[in-house]
């Protein structure tokens, strides 16, 4: 009986020990929420529709492309990158309620590319806590530069160096002083009005005007007309391509003489395409390398991820933004090893570090999450082209 018991107990440590390797090889690819064994998730709430469509479309393409493109070469330590991606319209309610589904149901790694201000400024708070990653949001807003902030990823400058960089052009460059400012009535309408005042107090000067439109309208004309009684040289948008689109085509209607600049997040090709001919000079300030620039490794590459992940998406400054978020997704993950946490993934943005993506330097540390300062300024061109505007002088 003592063999046969001895015996007994010999399988069963045996068949324990073989359990207990299952096991631990299933807990290991199970190692973190959005992780697999083949695949890694990653979860996008943006603008699908409505006056921002484009901005959320273009930007969804070139991730997309991105990650096609590090998967067309193995993915990321044997695993293929995946986006779900969630409409939200370009409100905040909807950008919640997407958010907690690809959190708590889809089970993300991380999210990315949400679009816009007031729906960043609903959600980063509910990333924050749970401890997922926020990379690459589109927006400059001021609020997520935050050092206190420990799961926000920004690629991009901020508002406020853009509107810098609008203001000295329309200042130094051609010599205006009579400035105003239309402006979305929201967080991110007022992040860029903060923005361009706290610029316009660096010359010693102010607004001679400022006007509002409410998010997802194109109901511009009352403050077209509070704005035109001030007999402004320059007028600074801060909205989405339509409204503004709306606001320049009927200003150049009423014979208002004067040059149109907008921030960055109205989509410069999305406005040219709205705005269609038009006589009138429209700056549109950028935060990614100019697409004219043909020499440019990284503009190449994007020319060639898109064109082969979505042939019918267009070449656009939003979607090189969307592009190199995917890359330095991709770029992060392959320095982190066969098993990535969130945990590891936030702590190498908490560390000093470069990412060199196609001669884009983005430089992270602990207490700056913004990975680059650089803005570019183009002009709308009538063939409805952007251009550099060392290039278009």
């Amino acid at each position: 009986m003592g063999t046969g018991i001895s015996h007994f107990w010999a399988l069963g440590f045996k068949g324990f020990v073989a359990l207990a390797a299952i096991s631990s090889t299933i807990a290991i690819c199970r190692a973190e929420t959005g992780i697999s064994g083949d695949d890694i998730v990653f979860g996008q709430s943006a603008a699908f529709d409505g006056p921002a469509a484009s901005l959320g479309t273009a930007f969804r393409h070139s991730l997309l492309a991105a990650f096609e493109e590090a998967n067309r070469s193995g993915g990321v330590a044997g695993r293929s990158l995946k986006l779900l991606s969630y409409d939200d319209g370009y409100e905040p309610e909807q950008a919640i309620t997407n958010t907690h589904r690809l959190i708590d149901e889809d089970g993300v790694f991380a999210l990315v590319g949400e679009v816009g201000t007031p729906t960043s400024r609903a959600v980063q708070p509910i990333a924050e806590e749970r401890g997922v990653p926020f990379v690459g949001p589109f927006t400059g807003a001021a609020f997520l530069r935050n050092p206190a902030l420990t799961t926000v990823i920004n690629i991009r400058a901020s508002y406020d160096q853009e509107a810098a960089s609008l203001v000295d052009y329309l200042t130094q460059e051609l010599g205006l002083s009579r400035i105003a400012v239309l402006y979305q009535d929201d967080t991110f309408g007022r992040a860029g009005l903060n923005g361009v005042v706290t610029a316009l107090d660096r010359h010693g000067l102010e607004l001679v005007a400022d006007g509002t439109y409410r998010r997802n309208t194109t109901a511009v004309k009352r403050a077209l007309l509070a704005i035109r009684r001030a007999q402004p040289e320059a007028v600074i948008i801060v909205g989405a391509y339509k409204p503004t689109a709306t606001f320049i085509r009927t200003a150049d209607r009423i014979g208002m003489d004067t040059v149109f600049a907008a921030l960055s997040f109205v989509g410069g090709e999305a406005l040219a395409v709205e705005l269609g001919p038009l006589d009138e000079k429209v700056i549109v300030s950028q935060v990614v390398p100019p697409l004219d620039d043909r020499d440019n490794p990284l503009v190449t590459r994007f020319e060639n991820a898109l064109s082969t992940s979505a042939p019918e998406a267009e070449i656009s400054f939003v979607g090189l933004e969307g592009y190199i978020a995917g890359r330095l997704i991709v770029e992060a993950l392959a320095r982190l090893g066969e098993q990535p946490t969130r945990a590891q993934f936030l702590d190498l943005f908490h560390s000093p570090v470069t990412f060199d993506i196609d001669g884009l330097l983005l430089e992270y540390a602990l207490g700056d999450n913004q990975g680059s300062d650089q803005v570019y300024l183009t002009v709308i061109q009538p063939d409805g082209t952007l251009l550099t505007l060392d290039q278009n002088e």
